[in-house]
């Protein structure tokens, strides 16, 4: 057999390199760190805490700039669909056209007819029931389904357009 010898590396001779015990202590006893290192890293430590709140700032302020930038072309696009409602205005053709289909204006000499429920008879709606004579209690709460219903339209974000 052969004979295994240690060297003062602690590595044997022959074979796999045998464990030492590292006493931590000494190890980080042996670490020097200088006054100018220390120096150095409080004011890496200091210019961290002072720049990434200022970095937070900064990124959101960049997100608000570009909705904003993004609610002008909206507006943008509202201005010139407006402008061009106002010459379509300008025309007279157009504000005849405009005074009889939404006033029913007529011109001298002619006549009109209304009609209503013009609709086929297969589109026309029914009646589900037939409408009783006498007074029926209903079924559910009707405060509750106000204070429900007005609560919701105070919550609402936007409004739903009247027309």
């Amino acid at each position: 057999m052969a004979e295994r010898t240690s060297s003062p590396s602690g590595v044997v001779a022959g074979g796999p390199p045998a464990r030492t015990r590292v006493d931590v202590g000494r190890w980080l006893g042996g670490i020097r760190v200088s006054g100018f290192a220390a120096i150095m890293l409080g004011l890496v430590v200091l210019g961290v805490f002072v720049l990434v709140p200022t970095i937070g700032t900064y990124a959101q302020q960049q997100q608000q700039l570009a909705s904003v930038r993004n609610a002008v072309q909206v507006t943008k696009g509202q201005v010139a669909e407006l402008e061009r409602e106002r010459e379509r205005w300008k025309d007279p053709a157009y504000i005849t056209t405009q005074a009889r289909a939404r006033l029913y204006y007529v011109k001298p000499g002619e006549v009109v007819f209304l009609v209503d429920n013009d609709l086929p008879a297969a589109s026309q709606p029914r009646e589900q029931q037939k409408v009783s004579a006498k007074v029926e209690q209903t079924h559910t709460d009707w405060m509750s389904q106000l204070v429900r219903s007005v609560t919701a339209a105070g919550v609402s974000e936007t409004a739903a357009p009247v027309g």
